[in-house]
């Protein structure tokens, strides 16, 4: 190893499987070293046909009917369940308007959902056009401290940078009696087109909280398949560099965690990576689809603790029931891109994972599909991932996948339903 050069630690894992697994920085490469961009024109097609969740129909057609009419389904009960009072009946503190705005955003087109200083955000474009729906007594109190006259959007989940979603909700509340519905959506559509849509605007109860009324999430994760994988001899991590497609070193900043484990000192169950003997030896190159599927089938109806699978949390949710999730749905597939996704000849190969849960943690969904195809591709026991819940160290898991491949679908906040889902 070259003097100077960053040391990552590598957790030793003892099961059979550890002379053939992944160290993190060939996990990393693996995963990043595919045609993403694909993958980022589908969803930007997706974005733009105003269909929302149903535009992913197109990557199963057979599932497609079943879905939409489930789909349908949820949406009436969702409503029922969200009454709002009539202008009439409204006194004190219920006099306020209460929106719930549906919308879909491409990933690639914003630095992330929170607002950040001289980052282009999409809560920083949503929360720009409400301002003028702000009522006269906030405007004004905006104005006497210097802040520029904007709405609060209140969001169901924050998502990162490149994460697409396509029926994200967030709401947003006026004491203004004469803002609609219609008034919303024009704003907002008229920001971003092509990036971010507006799919539905509906005036809802004031108790209604976009992210706590929430009864659960489904992400989507689209990798892009290679054409050929074969089994390659790895004696160092150069050989995984160079399959790379470019600026490894700078996006292995995903292989940081969380501040507690930085300065963590090396013990007997970490060991420098590159003189580490699993690190060297045949690698598998290439996974089965199917043994995903039976990894992430395992999680399906538990309450398990993914502390492991988190990352850049806050202390206060790295420990006790903070970390749990109860996972609904947890499916892989393989399938194809359809052909129309710009000019690209034949379609291309993927991976879909379909997560639906309660809620999630911080990263969880894409180290979550990064463990499992490092653990499918060494062959490791179906119940691996859940083995992983009682390691030690958050470096028992892969680093991050790509955030291009992530997609948050929908947001429940009626009582789940496997219809929904199209991988059955």
């Amino acid at each position: 190893m070259e003097k100077g050069a960053k040391v990552y630690s590598h957790y030793n894992h003892t099961d059979a499987c550890r002379l053939s697994r992944w160290t993190a920085r060939e996990s990393f490469h693996y995963l990043y070293a595919r045609p993403w961009q694909k993958v980022v024109d589908f969803y930007a097609d997706s974005v733009n046909s105003g269909k929302g969740a149903s535009s992913l129909y197109s990557l199963f057609p057979s599932e497609s009917h079943r879905s939409a009419d489930a789909m349908e389904t949820l949406h009436g009960c969702e409503e029922a369940e969200m009454p709002t009072k009539s202008g009439k009946d409204r006194t004190g503190r219920w006099e306020r308007l209460t929106f719930k705005i549906m919308l879909s955003y491409h990933g690639g087109s914003f630095d992330g959902w929170q607002k950040q200083p001289g980052l282009h955000t999409v809560q920083g474009v949503i929360e720009h056009c409400l301002g003028r729906f702000v009522d006269e007594r906030k405007a004004k109190q905006l104005k006497e401290k210097s802040m520029p006259v904007e709405g609060c959007a209140v969001v169901a989940g924050r998502t990162d940078k490149g994460v697409t979603a396509l029926q994200q909700v967030c709401s947003f509340y006026t004491w203004r009696k004469d803002v609609k519905s219609g008034d919303i959506m024009d704003s907002i559509n008229g920001s971003s087109p092509g990036k971010l849509r507006v799919l539905q605007v509906t005036e809802v109860s004031r108790v209604f909280h976009p992210n706590f009324a929430a009864k659960w999430r489904r992400y989507f994760y689209i990798l892009p398949l290679n054409d050929v994988e074969e089994l390659t001899t790895s004696n160092s991590e150069g050989d995984w560099s160079k399959s790379s497609n470019g600026g490894g070193d700078e996006r292995m900043n995903e292989l940081q965690y969380d501040d507690d484990e930085k300065e963590e000192p090396l013990t007997l169950t970490h060991v420098i990576e590159d003189d580490n003997p699993d690190s060297i030896g045949v690698k598998p190159k290439s996974f089965s689809v199917s043994k995903v599927d039976q990894l992430l089938r395992q999680l399906e109806g538990k309450s398990l603790s993914y502390k492991m699978f988190a990352r850049d949390t806050k202390a206060s949710r790295s420990t006790g029931p903070p970390t749990e999730c109860f996972m609904f749905h947890a499916r892989a597939a393989e399938t194809k891109l359809p052909d129309g996704v710009k000019d690209y000849a034949g379609s291309q190969r993927a991976m879909c994972v379909e997560l639906v849960a309660n809620r999630f943690l911080r990263k969880m969904v894409r180290v979550l599909v990064a463990t499992a195809i490092r653990e499918a591709a060494a062959g490791a026991d179906d119940d691996a991932l859940t083995k992983l819940m009682d390691a030690t160290c958050r470096r028992a898991t892969a680093p991050p996948a790509p955030p291009e491949g992530l997609c948050l679908v929908n947001v429940g906040y009626g009582e789940f339903s496997k219809e929904l889902c199209l991988i059955r």
